[in-house]
């Protein structure tokens, strides 16, 4: 794609670069007419729908190599190694028409849970069996291994049930006389076996996953994808965790879009965003899978950007529903009512959004063909709809676990100091997706609801009482206490052409007077250094500039409404000084000079130190002197920066793992609370951020057998789980409840 814009004339660039909406019937055309006489252009296009240049299309002949490869590391119990190529194979074996490779797909399935069977993985071993034999019902090893599973899960009469068919199926005597022996085994051991089996529906959305998680999480609900992941039928491209989210997948279009506000007594459930997903067959009787129509040559997601990708599906998703109501006429475009920014795009990004429109535009007229005819505005609809994804979207996250998985708190407790592990979550990006009605909420770096999601499903919950009258916002990413003034307001400017004028962006607030800041070298004074410049417009405003470039103008409280913290910190704002400035590099409350770029560089080196530090204990080479080192670079880190700055929450954050890592976890504890002390001032001591930190301090008293300490820590987290996510806290973050029962004593170490 870079070729291709390179190849534009100077002139041709300029065109599309200083038009507006107005423009792009006659820009498209340009840029169109330009394109079709380059070679490289229709080799792109080539690429992107040639069958036989398909990179993701499925292939008989590798999925027997592949298969071959598994049998090979089985022979030599490499079983990890073996399950690998089992699960490529079914990533390539082909579905014929007329069942001609069922049993190779049968076969796969057998050999991949007899792998997953050698290490323990008895569900999903037990779901491949399943898959097995839906796909081959006479296949005799397909029952045999079921029963097989069911006798070590105890559930006896299923495992004789299996048995039994696999038996009456068997034709070699040595087969039959080896299940007439498991048999026996299993009649010694038979109980009656309870088992309840929980669904749980979720609608979909328009959506791609993002390539870093392509083979890690399901392309359907975004889960984690488990060993016995299963495969699109059509290409070799989505991963996913169920035969279910597979189905829904390839038979899933969406043609209604439900949106509904849920509200509780208390005012704290504000809603779910959803589409409801509606399975439906196109004329041939032929399910339609969300991504088909980029699998006709390189697959798309692997070449292309997400948003271009996810107005592509949009676009192909407004075909399909024209085609299944009958209306085969010309097609244009879907008319979205999302905002865009194309006007005031910058000529390099309209240029992009040009070219690929052009793209998307031939690339699905290659795969519908003859059916449709297009109209001249498509190109500009294209280019529209590009703009519209790229400033709509959302990513859609998933908190993660870095405690080594759930499953080590789950069968292994929390160890003695000597094997102790900080728990510790983090927000994982795992797909973009455009959801109509959340795009309607404004944003604020002080939000007052919270979005997470399961599945497809978008949810939002206010996290604190408002009134009738005042908006619903939610944060686009950047938030006070996480991101300074100047940055926040940059990449509100860059992804979304807005000027932030929320709260947090419009008054003074002490987490932007420290988050960035420096010590006054005064040691009495505990006024903060900026590198920012503040000077008084007017009796109540102050302008914010960086390096000569105003940011923002922020009003100022009275006197009366501001709290101890902010008049130490910022004395001078609150004096009657209609002249004042604050260059970089005084101090805010006495004027005091700090040599700013000294201070900075000195902080930076002393923060790799500690860094490094915190990456030797990943590799267990810890040694006196790189402690000592990483103390002493943490004392000058305390000299330097203000109290409440992000460089010191991150410093001790840092310094409290490397510790909790080497197994001390006295001065792990200290450092992490002193974290937590800072992150308070910064954000509001119920703030999500903080809840992070807090786990990790649970994890490491447990480390140190302070139960009491312990279960009283966690129970501030819970409490703020349950103000970001009420009810299913424990279905978004399942460790919560593992760690719960260990603080109140029902969950002890393994021996």
């Amino acid at each position: 794609m870079e070729r291709l814009k390179s190849a534009v004339p100077a002139d041709l660039r300029r065109t599309v670069g200083e038009g507006t909406t107005r423009d792009l019937p006659s820009t498209t055309s340009l840029l169109l007419t330009f394109l079709d006489g380059l070679p490289l252009f229709h080799q792109v296009i080539s690429e992107l729908t040639d069958p036989e240049l398909a990179l993701c299309r499925k292939d008989k002949g590798r999925t027997v190599e592949l298969k071959g490869q598994g049998n090979a590391c089985f022979s030599r119990r490499e079983f990890q190694q073996a399950l690998s190529f089992y699960s490529q194979a079914l990533r390539y074996v082909p579905i014929s028409s007329d069942g001609t490779d069922e049993i190779l797909l049968a076969t796969l399935y057998v050999n991949r849970a007899s792998t997953m069977h050698k290490l323990g993985l008895l569900e999903e071993c037990l779901r491949d069996c399943d898959r097995a034999i839906s796909v081959s019902p006479n296949y005799a090893k397909a029952w045999y291994r079921r029963g097989m599973i069911n006798a070590s899960l105890k559930n006896y009469s299923s495992a004789m049930h299996d048995l039994e068919v696999a038996l009456s199926m068997e034709a070699t005597s040595s087969g039959k006389s080896n299940i007439e022996q498991e048999l026996k085994l299993i009649l010694l051991k038979h109980r009656n076996v309870n088992q309840a089996v929980i669904a749980r529906m979720q609608g979909c959305h328009i959506q791609i996953i993002l390539k870093s998680c392509r083979e890690t999480h399901c392309h359907y609900c975004f889960s984690e994808a488990p060993a016995d992941a299963v495969f699109c039928p059509l290409c070799t491209v989505p991963v996913y965790c169920s035969k279910k989210c597979q189905e829904q997948a390839v038979g899933g279009i969406s043609l209604n879009h439900d949106t509904f506000i849920k509200s509780n007594s208390n005012g704290i459930d504000l809603g779910k965003l959803s589409l409801t997903s509606t399975k439906r067959k196109a004329p041939d009787s032929k399910q339609i899978a969300e991504h088909r129509h980029e699998c006709g040559g390189a697959h798309w997601a692997a070449i292309l950007p997400a948003d271009i990708v996810l107005a592509g599906r949009i676009m192909a998703q407004y075909i399909d529903r024209r085609m299944l109501a009958g209306k085969n006429s010309t097609i244009s475009g879907p008319n979205l009512d999302l905002i865009h920014h194309y006007d005031i795009d910058s000529p390099t990004n309209k240029l992009e959004s040009h070219i690929y429109a052009i793209v998307l535009s031939l690339c699905l007229q290659k795969y519908y063909r003859s059916d449709l005819s297009w109209k001249e505005e498509t190109l500009s609809q294209l280019v529209l709809l590009i703009c519209q994804v790229k400033v709509n979207s959302i990513a859609i996250v998933r908190m993660k676990s870095m405690d080594e998985g759930q499953g080590r708190t789950e069968n292994k407790g929390y160890s003695a100091a000597g094997d102790a592990v900080m728990c510790s979550v983090e927000q994982v990006r795992v797909a973009q997706a455009v959801y109509m009605s959340g795009s309607l909420l404004n944003h604020s770096c002080r939000p007052n609801v919270h979005t997470y999601f399961h599945s497809r499903t978008l949810f939002v919950r206010s996290t604190e009482y408002i009134e009738s009258g005042r908006p619903v916002e939610l944060s686009y990413g950047p938030q006070a206490g996480k991101m300074d003034l100047p940055e926040r307001q940059k990449s509100l400017q860059e992804n979304y052409k807005f000027s932030c004028r929320c709260s947090s962006c419009s008054e003074l607030h002490l987490s932007d007077l420290v988050i960035d800041s420096f010590r006054c070298p005064r040691s009495t004074c505990v006024g903060a250094v900026s590198e920012l410049t503040y000077s008084r417009s007017k009796e109540n405003f102050m302008h914010v500039s960086l390096q000569e470039s105003v940011v923002c103008k922020l009003s100022l409280p009275h006197i009366s409404n501001v709290d101890e913290d902010t008049k130490k910190v910022g004395k001078l704002f609150f004096r009657n000084d209609l002249d004042l400035k604050i260059d970089p590099g005084y101090c805010m409350s006495c004027r005091s000079q700090l040599d700013l770029a000294s201070a900075v560089a000195t902080s930076d080196r002393a923060a790799s130190k500690i860094n490094r530090f915190k990456e030797l204990t990943v590799i267990d080479k810890v040694s006196e002197v790189s402690v000592t080192d990483a103390l002493q670079s943490l004392e000058q880190i305390k000299k330097l920066r203000h109290p409440y700055s992000k460089a010191l929450a991150q410093a001790e954050d840092m310094i409290a793992e490397a510790f909790a890592k080497i197994g001390d976890q006295g001065q792990a504890e200290k450092h992490c609370e002193d974290s937590i002390k800072i992150l308070k001032k910064l954000y509001h001591p119920k703030h999500i951020a903080i809840v992070h930190e807090l786990i990790k301090l649970v994890s490491i008293k447990l480390s140190m057998g302070d139960m009491a300490s312990a279960e009283a820590t966690f129970a501030q987290a819970e409490a703020i789980f349950s103000l970001y996510y009420g009810p299913d806290a424990l279905r978004i973050l399942p460790y919560i409840d593992v760690l719960k029962r260990t603080v109140s004593g029902q969950i002890f170490e393994a021996p």
